[in-house]
């Protein structure tokens, strides 16, 4: 069995200037696990894969294409490969998120 707590993993330089931490990755699927203080957001950007984004703690604000949505923790948004998303922490907590991108980025 192989477990991992995020805390105990580096933060991975990003171009984003936000705590991203890479917690699984193999052929198939990346796991990364964000962590948002108010005030930090991801860019917008897109990548050549589906993405998910689970809300492990926090409000965050979302944004897929032109939709924009605060979601709060236990939530699930999707973002389909090749579609501009963004996440921003408009709140006065911490918000902590866990990506998944699958395929794997380059596996395709």
């Amino acid at each position: 069995m192989n477990t991992v707590c995020y805390i105990d993993v580096p933060d991975k330089e990003n171009g984003h200037g936000v705590s991203v931490r890479k917690l699984h990755e193999n052929e198939h699927v990346q796991v990364a696990h964000i962590k948002l203080n108010p005030g930090e957001k991801v860019n917008p950007h897109s990548t050549p894969v589906d993405v998910f984004f689970y809300i492990l703690e926090g409000v965050c604000t979302v944004e897929i294409g032109t939709e924009r949505q605060q979601v709060s923790k236990d939530t699930l948004v999707e973002s389909p490969a090749l579609i501009q998303h963004a996440l921003y922490n408009e709140s006065a907590q911490v918000a902590r998120i866990m990506v998944v991108k699958t395929p794997r980025p380059g596996k395709i």
